[in-house]
């Protein structure tokens, strides 16, 4: 029999934040899963196997596309007729339903974190602080632009007041805990700059309306030293522009077209944990052997989760900001992006506002309409993602930046697959056993050990 306890007062000791940062002193990386089930049993039994693997892990609510969009009446039906949901649906669950879900599985030593996908998730925060859950993500900008036709003007009045929302999280004496999504604009095809300006300008968001716990993304790309350079940029700026809050950063494996191969699936997954490794980052969102073609199972996300944490317990010594050239271009690129937003208007929801309005931030081959659109990127003959024209962003001083380059359509879908071909076509070599071959290495990384 599970003990009952409130879900208010449950939550009320669990910190997402401070477990993040507990396990990156001892040693650990935390890995997590995104995943999300529809009916709770299964829900249930996912956070159960995530709390249970082999690693540090975190786990994941992953909320289904209805409730991402408010169509309650979508899943209202789907509920009733028994359909099956892509993720689970925490508004219309009743709240003792979900507090089952949690009994016994949320606590100090795994924390659960919601992921959801709105524009206007205010009903979605205020039904998470019900059943006792304060850690969540998303921005203004990253859950709005890539997501469908909502004007970024009312995404960031939706996000101010979601903010109000979960920070009344203290009131029941949890610290909440935002993570921005901004480091992963469009999944692939953003230059790394752009995704740094863009994940801290959300945290400097979330601040301004009072969250204290905050985490910002980076999607690992398409180069490896790239990456590290973009991560190192991002922390040297989290810590000149965010002093006075708790941050950590979490990477999220490749967000694009994935490989199609056990092979190099895994053999990204593990680049994805040596970038977080070697950049000093403390948190991993993993990515399956089934991306590519359906939604994993709860086994095959605990490969996964296991996998992560072995390549990371061997990867290489952190690098810390000082490894790097203090004025790459990445940091060149990411700061005058930055420094340019701010500098439009005190209050940096109307900041947002102004720079997608005048061009001054620009994510290239997003069709929203608040996005100007003039932008491309390309992959060059390194592997490199480079410019192939900034548009109106305030970026042409900058060394090596001012040349324009077209990108035809053959060599934009080329792009797309990228990652994918280069990963298979190396599994071909490097992986020709069983995929559950890649498992021989010591799994277990506890920070209590």
């Amino acid at each position: 029999m599970v003990q009952r306890q409130s879900p208010r007062a449950l939550g009320a000791s669990v910190d997402f934040g401070r477990f993040v940062r507990r396990a990156h002193q001892a040693g650990a990386l935390v890995v997590q899963p995104r995943m999300g089930f529809g009916a709770p049993a299964q829900m249930r039994s996912g956070l159960a196997a995530t709390k249970n693997a082999r690693a540090t892990t975190a786990g994941t609510i992953t909320l289904d596309s209805y409730t991402r969009v408010g169509d309650l009446r979508a899943v209202d039906a789907a509920l009733r007729e028994g359909a099956d949901l892509n993720g689970y649906p925490i508004v219309s669950h009743p709240e003792a339903v979900t507090a089952q879900v949690l009994a016994g599985i949320l606590g100090d030593d795994f924390p659960v974190q919601v992921r959801h996908g709105s524009a206007n998730p205010v009903d979605i925060f205020r039904a998470l602080l019900r059943v006792g859950l304060t850690a969540t993500e998303g921005g203004p900008v990253s859950y709005c632009l890539p997501y469908g036709r909502t004007p970024l003007e009312e995404s960031v009045r939706n996000w101010e007041r979601s903010c109000e929302i979960i920070c009344q999280a203290r009131d029941s004496g949890a610290e909440p805990h935002l993570e921005t999504f901004g480091g992963c604009m469009l999944g692939q095809l953003c230059p790394p700059g752009q995704l740094v300006a863009i994940s801290l300008l959300e945290a400097l968001f979330f601040r301004r309306h009072g969250v204290r716990s905050l985490s910002l993304s980076y999607a690992q790309q398409t180069h490896a030293a790239q990456d590290r350079e973009a991560v190192l940029a991002l922390r040297r700026l989290c810590s000149e522009f965010l002093p006075d809050t708790q941050w950590h950063v979490v990477i999220y494996t490749y967000m694009g077209v994935y490989p199609t191969s056990p092979g190099g699936a895994y053999r990204l997954l593990g680049q994805a944990a040596e970038l977080a490794v070697a950049t000093g980052s403390e948190r991993l969102i993993v990515k399956t052997e089934a991306e590519a073609s359906r939604i994993p199972t709860i086994a095959e996300n605990v490969t996964a989760l296991e996998y992560a944490a072995g390549a990371a317990k061997r990867a290489r010594p952190v690098l810390t900001a000082g490894d790097s050239d203090e004025d790459s271009q990445i940091h060149a690129e990411a700061r005058t992006l930055v420094e340019a937003v701010l500098n439009l208007d005190e209050d940096i929801g109307k900041a947002l506002l102004i720079a997608f309005r005048r061009g001054y931030l620009d994510i290239p081959y997003c069709v929203h309409p608040d996005n100007k659109g003039r932008t491309r990127s390309y992959i060059d003959h390194h592997g490199r993602l480079a410019w192939g024209s900034v548009g109106l962003l305030p970026l042409k001083k900058i060394s090596g930046i001012g040349h324009s380059r077209s990108v035809s359509s053959s060599e934009l879908l080329g792009s797309l697959s990228f990652v994918r071909r280069k990963f298979d076509d190396e599994a071909l070599d490097r992986f020709s056993e069983p995929a559950h071959s890649l498992l021989r290495f010591p799994r277990v990384i506890d920070p209590e050990s």
